[in-house]
C-alpha cells in the first residue's frame, strides 16, 4: 500500500493536471502550485500540523495576506474547521503596525515592478496603482493590522463584504469603504467581461480615472505613501 504522502501527492497532481488542461472554451482554472509553503522546494501536501508550524514559524506576510481569502473547498468537515482554526489564530496575531504596513507595501511595489507594462493612455484594470489589487492589498492590511482586536474581520474571506466588516469595526469610514467596494464591482465585473471576450485587463485610462484616483488616495491615507507610478519608481528602489 502507498503511504499517505505519496498517495495524496499523486492524487494533487492529478487534479492540477485536470484543472489547466486546455479545453475548447479555454482553460478551466490557473493553478500556481509555486505558491505552496515552502515554494517549489515544498511538498504538495502537508499535514495540519505541518501547516499550522510553518505559518506560525516561516511564513511570509504575504502568505498570511493569502489567509486572508483562504477558505477550505474539499475534505470533511474535521479538515475544514482544523483550517479554520489555523487560519484564525494566525489572522488574529497581534502586529506592529509599522512593520506590517512596510512589508505589505514592498510586495506590492515589487509586483508591481515584476509585471508593469506601462501603456501610454491604457490603464490595467487588475495590477496598475488605483486597480483591483490596490484594493485587495489595502482590504489584507487592514484586516491583519485589526483582526487581534476585531476577530469578526476573519469571518468573511471575500472583499466585498470585509469592506463590510472593515467599516463596522470603525477601520474604514462606511462612505470610503462602500466607495471602494462599488468601484471594486465594477472594475471586477469589467474584467470578468473583457476575459470572457478574450480581452485583455488594459482599458482607456481615462474610462476609470475618477475611480483609480479615489482608490489611490485611500492608498495613500491607509499605507502612508503616495501611490507609485512608473517604471522610475521600480529603478529608484533597485527593483529593476
Amino acid at each position: 500500500p502507498l503511504e499517505n504522502a505519496v498517495f495524496f501527492a499523486r492524487l494533487v497532481q492529478r487534479v492540477i493536471t485536470l484543472l489547466t488542461t486546455p479545453t475548447a472554451s479555454g482553460v478551466l482554472y490557473e493553478v500556481d502550485m509555486r505558491l505552496r509553503p515552502s515554494g517549489s522546494s515544498g511538498l504538495l501536501v502537508s499535514s495540519l500540523e505541518a501547516f499550522a508550524r510553518y505559518q506560525r514559524e516561516e511564513a511570509w506576510t504575504w502568505e498570511h495576506q493569502a489567509l486572508v481569502r483562504a477558505r477550505p473547498v474539499a475534505g470533511d468537515e474535521s479538515l475544514a474547521n482544523g483550517f479554520e482554526a489555523i487560519r484564525r489564530e494566525i489572522l488574529c496575531r497581534p502586529r506592529d503596525t509599522a512593520s506590517l504596513r512596510d512589508e505589505v507595501r514592498h510586495m506590492r511595489e515589487r509586483m508591481w515592478c515584476e509585471h508593469a507594462r506601462k501603456k501610454p493612455g491604457r490603464f490595467d484594470l487588475k495590477r496598475d496603482p488605483g486597480g483591483i489589487t490596490d484594493i485587495e492589498f489595502m482590504v489584507q492590511y487592514a484586516v491583519l493590522a485589526h483582526a487581534a482586536s476585531h476577530p469578526e474581520l476573519v469571518e468573511w474571506t471575500d472583499n466585498i463584504r470585509l469592506l463590510e466588516a472593515l467599516a463596522h469595526a470603525g477601520v474604514l469610514e462606511t462612505d470610503r469603504a462602500e466607495r471602494l467596494a462599488g468601484i471594486y464591482r465594477e472594475f471586477r465585473d469589467h474584467l470578468h467581461h473583457r476575459h470572457l471576450a478574450g480581452k485583455g485587463a488594459d482599458v482607456a485610462r481615462e474610462r476609470f480615472a475618477e475611480a483609480s484616483g479615489f482608490v489611490r488616495q485611500i492608498w495613500r491615507d491607509l499605507m502612508g505613501a503616495p501611490a507609485f507610478s512608473g517604471r522610475d519608481d521600480c529603478k529608484n528602489r533597485g527593483e529593476d
